[in-house]
């Protein structure tokens, strides 16, 4: 996928897990890109919401956007209250444009599992579309599931069509499944 992007393309790589994080800012250097993947290792647990905000924190560094979803965290990372000392969320109206309307950028969101933890994807995918980022969604697997071994460990991985489905559509994105290395390509 990256080598077939032109040249002058900026890609950034979020990888989440149980949380998410930024890998790889935004560059055209390819090798750069290609060492971020290569450095990634599998872990337990899918926050495919945290994984949408960090994509989007990345666009738009100016806002905040842990105070934009409601807290419906799942699992592990339950948030545990706010110190009355903090300040609140900026409660200020937010621009909201068109879904699918912002040129600049596309976030294309691969999983293999459905959310285990953190924000609920489809509120993440709301915030999206209020910014105008499209979101193309890629499922890689089954619906019914499947048993991944690794490292001498085994956890069930099973994809949400429906939420991927959901959060392409909000965002005037699409839906691709990849059920093997073929179809993902």
């Amino acid at each position: 996928f990256i080598a077939e992007q032109p040249a002058d393309t900026r890609i950034g790589i979020v990888a989440f897990a149980a949380s998410a994080l930024l890998v790889q800012t935004p560059t055209n250097d390819r090798e750069e890109l290609n060492q971020a993947i290569d450095r990634f290792h599998t872990q337990r647990g899918t926050a495919i919401g945290s994984g949408l905000l960090v994509s989007l924190q990345t666009l738009f560094p100016g806002e905040n956007f842990e105070t934009q979803v409601p807290d419906f965290r799942r699992g592990w990372g339950r948030s545990r209250g706010q110190s009355l000392d903090e300040p609140k969320p900026d409660t200020a109206e937010k621009k909201i444009v068109p879904p699918g309307s912002y040129q600049s950028a596309v976030i294309i969101l691969l999983t293999d599992g459905q959310t285990t933890t953190g924000p609920d994807p489809v509120e993440t995918a709301r915030i999206a579309a209020d910014h105008g980022v499209r979101v193309y969604t890629v499922g890689v697997g089954s619906p019914q599931g499947t048993i991944l071994g690794y490292e001498g460990r085994s956890m069930r991985v099973q994809l949400d069509e429906d939420t991927l489905q959901t959060m392409a559509d909000l965002t005037r994105g699409q839906y691709f499944r990849a059920s093997d290395a073929k179809g993902l390509k």
